[in-house]
């Protein structure tokens, strides 16, 4: 093929396409050296723009609808009497279309519908239009490309081509002279309908541009690329002779016969839709939660796409993610190979049509080339899945163990371990198999529709379950039939049942379900399916399940664990529960009382209530803050009862892994479980064991689970008495916390701890698991490393041996360590609007007077003696931070600046706010932290910048496997930038690019730094002493005033109309919780069932009350006793009365 030798670097290529379209041209004109400009809505931020050289939003609104320009005729359509007689005479159908509609608005032939059709498009459309189209009852779709010669025949859904393959198994055509007497000058398509019965073809339009069937007419004429045709065409009429001369190669049909026959190749098309097609194909946008194509694998497989790990798709625009394109020397081996390219290719996500495309393919009809129009109108396609009809009040996909990688990324995973592990054992499965967490009660329904036949079990909280209407059993094999239907009903209302969640396992998991970070358990906005609970209306694949092998196993009631509504819970003691902190009676009293759990409890942490306070041994946490419960930061171990104000908490399995306060004991592995069966309005005591004990409580558990599923009859009960160890350096039966220094931030000291880490992570220590440094080391009166280790591998003995010798290897002196370390520089917009409506957010919603309010920036200043916003903003970003800590919440990196000079404090927003933008920058005491998302937070924000973070881990230096990019000693330096943030942190534009530097910091080095300015320091903290304490003086006062207009406010709003006689009805609260929405009032009738009248708050989840059926027609009396806006009700509390 002759090549022209053109000129571009002159040129642009303005490319209007979207999708995978646009990545196909820009590939075209990267290999040509023509630059391109891509044009996008700020809906459709794609790949397909990053490849482009220039990209070009169409406007900043973020309306994406189109305006559709329309053009209306003068005169009148109309359909003649004789025409509808001469096609009755000749046996021709007659199809009648408005003139303004879509063709599938079609409507069959019959005269008396033809002033009533008339009559429709002058309602719909304005004009009464109608045109004559000739039915076939059995015909192909034929599409010829120009440009060159290849054919193409069609396989279609609703009037929309899935499957080409070329050439035709029917025809072979060459519509050249069409074309020739037309002129035409690039690359099109004409297409052609023909009859099935006779074989006549008729030309239906012709289509005058690129189409998305070209890829198999260049798949069959190897070299042909017509995207470059029609640039060079553009070239040639624009600068030379107005087009290709005809003489030229391109335009002599014989040179692509000739090419066909010479290779003899046949191509099939497959485009991958994300749609649905159990649902009549509608559109499926979402996350493409990963992405494997294998486009440069095989010579025979061609992909064309815009699609990637982390690409959402939209539903503004036509779903299309990719074509998928195969050629071989046979028809047979070219449907052979695609159907292995289906297999081998993954895009998991919302549902898609690749099964549906395979399943096409390897269909008789589709085999012997006797696919018509008509065919998928009848294609019999049952998807291998389940459908969510209703979710309860949640439902998500967990396994084990979760993500156990640290830096503050969720372990997630099931709450109760033992209940999901023996219901994937009674299927079958690996005991670690993802499945189903379900929280439901008492009038909140739970429906799974199984579109094949599928092996469960139900295991957890006693329910009544049922299948297709028969009730079943708990704790066994069963057997959803195709097309059945699970209903799993919470038949205590109004009582407090034992236990609070429910696990179903699915024989062979969910092979559509993609891992995230080494698991597919669903955290906060992470892993699982959509990175979210399970909705109404979510199909989730099934594994291929062989029904004949399955072998029924059944756990006795009498055997299955008991869920209480009093629990004890075994715990190790420390590191915190010791007199430094609590008195001796404090921590006597801990242990005797009999906490209740807060309806606000959900998978972060169990808040636990009482009405008597902690007993602390001292008035404040000093350089940790000033509450007693306040530390310099550590580790969190998993099950740690965390003490936040005067609040324990339990921090479970989506909890912070490090944190600002005092950790009294932990739960042991062993008894992890039950934290998922503790129902909000349950008690908890806590009681202490040993080391040695816990990890035998862990095999006894383990062996209970081995011998019920062998069917060999264990007690579930422990009837050892577990012996009691008091060891406040322990963190569970799985770690250790090491602590150096005082309490007091000593850069000095976090390098001894960045040291000590160095030789752990150096050392293959057989039951070292996590190393943990923590978050604000330098903030820890130690700093401190919380160690994780296997206790089935390692004694606790053992394990403290090898922490021991590790620091026996330190240097004698810090002053003698070197550390090699990154120095990245970071844009950052200063006093930014972002913030700052996040602030306004706060003061409408939260409270609208503190020190802080309505300038954070203005309170850092005043706080730290300074002469106001330009100063405090100047110090903030005018020297390097260095990195000492990454976890808490997404690897949140927290950082403090390298010259004393320049290091500003600032108390926490009390309370904190819920809103906080991506990449906000934010102060508290003297750390800095980059919140990586949208999240809640109570630090004083001061800037936006890049987050660290990016959940994908697109763009370098991130990577899919280590999505974040700060790691301790780091150092960090500030650009100030003007551009605004929002618009570039959504596309990803702002890259890292040369910004990352390596160099050795020296301890010696910057103790003589620090000697120099030890006293500008002195002063600097002297003069900060002071106007600290007058803004804490400030503070106090506003917070009581607050507080007190906040109960004053509640106590009003809890005047409600009490009514304790008996009526015909009650409607009553079905478990623990809070009054967030009150949707009726007094004299209200209800006018049906399924009316929410009370929105109750539980777990941070919204659980909707209806009135149900049986009160239809009747009327609101008046509202049960004590029952106001968020108040707090029991299962069984009457929320209204109805007569």
């Amino acid at each position: 093929m002759t090549v022209h030798n053109y000129d571009y670097s002159k040129e642009k290529l303005l490319i209007a396409n979207r999708g995978e379209i646009a990545v196909r041209i820009i590939r075209t004109a990267k290999k040509l050296g023509l630059r391109t400009v891509a044009v996008y809505t700020p809906s459709d931020a794609t790949p397909s723009m990053y490849a482009s050289q220039m990209k070009q939003p169409l406007s900043s609104s973020t309306d994406d609808s189109t305006t559709a320009l329309q053009s209306k005729s003068e005169g009148h359509a109309y359909l003649p009497h004789e025409l509808l007689t001469i096609c009755k005479s000749h046996n021709i159908t007659l199809l009648i279309q408005d003139t303004a509609s879509s063709p599938s608005q079609l409507n069959s032939q019959r005269s008396e519908r033809l002033a009533g059709s008339a009559e429709r498009a002058k309602s719909l459309f304005g004009h009464e239009g109608v045109f004559l189209e000739r039915y076939f009852r059995a015909a192909r779709h034929i599409e010829i490309q120009v440009f060159g010669n290849g054919l193409g025949t069609c396989v279609q859904r609703r009037h929309q081509k899935v499957i080409e393959e070329s050439p035709s198994p029917f025809l072979l055509v060459h519509p050249v002279q069409l074309c020739r007497s037309l002129k035409y000058g690039s690359a099109g398509t004409i297409e052609f309908i023909v009859d099935d019965m006779t074989g006549d073809f008729f030309f239906l339009e012709m289509n005058t541009r690129i189409q998305v069937e070209h890829p198999v007419t260049e798949a069959i004429h190897p070299g042909l690329d017509l995207i470059q045709l029609m640039i060079e065409q553009g070239m040639e009429e624009r600068y030379r002779s107005g087009g290709y001369n005809g003489s030229s190669v391109q335009m002599r049909q014989e040179f692509y016969d000739d090419l066909r026959r010479t290779h003899g190749l046949h191509a099939i098309e497959g485009r991958v839709y994300a749609e649905n097609p159990a649902e009549t194909f509608i559109p499926s946008p979402g996350l493409l939660q990963h992405v494997e194509l294998h486009n440069d694998k095989y010579d025979w497989l061609r992909i064309d796409s815009w699609i990637e790990t982390g690409a959402k798709v939209t539903p503004h625009f036509d779903p299309l993610l990719c074509k998928i394109i195969v050629s071989s020397q046979t028809r047979d081996e070219a449907m052979e190979r695609f159907v292995r390219a289906m297999d081998e290719c993954q895009v998991l996500g919302p549902p898609n049509n690749m099964y549906y495309l395979k399943s096409i393919v390897q269909s008789d009809v589709f085999r012997q080339g006797q696919a018509t129009t008509q065919f998928l109108n009848h294609f019999p396609f049952t998807p291998k899945a389940f459908k969510v009809v209703s979710p309860g009040i949640d439902l998500s996909i967990q396994d084990l163990p979760g993500r156990t990688i640290g830096h503050g990324i969720p372990r997630s995973g099931p709450m109760d371990n033992l209940a999901f592990r023996a219901a994937n054992l009674l299927v079958g499965n690996p005991e670690n198999m993802e499945g189903l967490e379900v929280v439901t009660a008492a009038g909140i329904d739970f429906s799974l529709l199984f579109f094949v036949s599928a092996v469960i079990a139900v295991t957890g909280k006693q329910i009544s379950v049922s299948i297709d209407g028969e009730q079943k059993e708990m704790w066994t094999t069963l057997v959803v039939p195709a097309g059945g239907t699970l209903d799993v009903e919470d038949t205590l209302e109004g009582k407090s049942s034992g236990g609070f969640r429910i696990y179903i396992a699915f024989k062979g998991g969910f092979p559509s379900v993609p891992a995230y970070l080494g698991s597919k358990s669903t955290s906060m906005g992470l892993g699982g399916y959509q990175g979210r609970s399970l909705m109404i209306g979510d199909q989730i694949d099934l594994h291929d399940c062989e029904l004949g092998h399955v072998e029924a196993i059944n756990i006795p009631a009498a055997l299955t664990p008991s869920y209480p509504y009093h629990w004890t819970v075994y715990v190790l003691s420390g590191p915190h529960d010791d007199e430094e902190f609590l008195t001796s009676e404090g921590i006597t009293s801990f242990y005797e009382t009999h906490w209740r759990v807060s309806p606000s409890s959900n998978r972060l942490g169990m808040r636990l209530e009482l009405d008597t306070k902690i007993q602390w041994a001292r008035t404040s946490g000093g350089e940790g803050g000033s509450h007693p419960s306040n530390i310099l930061d550590n580790a969190y171990a998993p099950g740690t009862i965390n003490v936040n104000g005067n609040t324990p908490v339990i921090l479970t399995n989506e909890g912070p892994d490090m944190g600002g306060y005092v950790c009294l004991c932990t739960v042991a592995t062993g008894d992890m479980w039950k934290l998922g069966q503790i129902s909000p309005g349950n008690t908890i005591q806590f009681r202490r064991v040993s080391w040695n004990s816990a990890v035998r409580l862990q095999e006894v558990r383990d062996q209970w689970l081995k011998d019920v599923v062998r069917g060999t009859k264990q007690s579930f009960d422990i009837d050892e008495i577990l012996t009691i160890n008091l060891d406040p350096t322990q963190a569970g039966d799985s770690g250790i916390l090491v602590e150096f220094g005082d309490m007091k931030l000593d850069l000095f000291t976090r390098a001894r701890i960045h040291a000590f880490e160095e030789i752990i992570r150096s050392n293959t220590n057989p039951g070292t698991r996590i190393l943990c440094p923590c978050i604000r080391s330098v903030l820890v009166r130690i700093p401190n490393i919380h160690c994780l280790f296997d206790p089935i591998k390692a004694s606790q003995k053992a394990f403290l041996n090898f922490l021991l010798s590790a620091e026996q290897d330190l240097p004698d002196s810090v002053m003698e360590m070197e550390f090699r370390v990154r120095k990245i520089t970071f844009p950052i917009a200063l006093d930014d609007r972002w913030n700052r409506d996040a602030l306004e957010r706060y003061m409408r919603s939260t409270r609208d007077k503190a020190v802080y309010l309505p300038s954070n920036i203005e309170y850092l200043a005043r706080n730290n003696g300074l002469s106001g916003k330009e100063e405090a903003l100047q110090k903030l970003v005018g020297c390097d931070w260095i990195v000492l800590g990454v976890g808490f919440y997404l690897a949140c990196p927290f950082l403090v600046p390298l010259d004393p000079r320049c290091k500003l404090v600032g108390q926490k927003m009390n309370p904190s706010r819920t809103y906080t933008p991506r990449g906000a920058l934010g102060l508290a005491g003297p750390v800095a932290a980059i919140y990586p998302i949208e999240s809640p937070g109570g630090y004083q924000l001061y800037g936006r910048t890049l987050p660290a973070w990016q959940t994908w881990g697109k763009g370098e230096p991130f990577d899919r496997d280590r999505p974040w990019l700060l790691q301790s000693f780091d150092q960090v330096s500030h650009m100030e930038i003007s551009c605004p943030l929002t618009h570039n942190l959504r596309l990803g534009e702002y890259e890292l690019e040369t910004k990352i530097e390596e160099e050795t910091f020296s301890i010696a080095h910057y103790e003589t730094f620090l000697n120099s300015i030890s006293e500008e320091v002195t002063l600097f903290e002297q003069r900060k002493q002071v106007a600290s304490a007058k803004e804490e003086e400030s503070e106090a006062k506003l917070l009581s005033d607050w507080e007190g207009e906040k109960k004053k406010g509640e106590m009003e709003e809890g005047h409600t109309d009490e009514r304790t006689e008996v009526t015909s009805s009650t409607v009553t609260a079905p478990l623990f919780a809070s009054i967030w929405k009150i949707n009726c009032r007094p004299g209200q009738v209800i006018e049906s069932g399924d009316e929410v009248i009370f929105v109750l708050e539980a777990m941070k989840t919204e659980i909707p009350v209806k009135v149900g059926r049986r009160n239809v027609g009747k009327c609101v009396r008046g509202f049960g006793k004590g029952v106001k806006l968020h108040g707090a009700v029991q299962p069984g509390n009457v929320l209204v009365y109805l007569v």
